[in-house]
């Protein structure tokens, strides 16, 4: 797998059946490593090692509805009340972060609510936080470390 614009990260490896697999540490489970998973992965260690959230706020890849439709977010963050604080949406390393990304994360986030957005492709990193009051994003240099209210 490529290199990374992200923090080095203890991952496990490992391979079954002619495939390689990743441990993912919040589903506890190991699931095929592909290179979307391989930039999740990293994404997930940067929140719990280098921003300080803890494993117990953070959701991966589960489904929620939109206009009827199924969809699946990367990663989801609460804050200490239990509402979404932040929406990740991780693309392979190999494709470039678009305005469609913007336009999928924020389609989730018409549904979800949450304050902050992250979209990442291991290589470039886009923060915003949202301002409701103008529906625009406010791009930031970083994003925020995990506050306990």
């Amino acid at each position: 797998m490529v290199e990374l614009n992200l923090p080095e990260a203890k991952l496990k490896i490992k391979s079954k059946e002619n495939k390689q697999y990743i441990f993912d540490i919040i589903r506890k489970k190991d699931v095929v490593l592909t290179p979307e998973e391989w930039v999740r992965q990293h994404i997930i260690h940067f929140l719990i090692y280098q921003k300080k959230y803890p494993k117990s706020i953070i959701a991966v890849e589960k489904q929620l509805t939109i206009n009827t439709l199924k969809k699946r977010f990367d990663i989801l963050v609460f804050n200490n009340k239990g509402l979404p604080e932040l929406i990740i949406e991780c693309k392979a390393p190999n494709i470039k972060i678009s305005q469609n990304t913007f336009d999928q994360i924020a389609r989730y986030n018409l549904t979800l609510h949450a304050n902050h957005l992250m979209v990442s492709n291991g290589l470039e990193h886009f923060y915003c936080k949202m301002d409701t009051k103008n529906q625009q994003y406010i791009f930031l240099k970083d994003l925020p470390e995990f506050k306990s209210t």
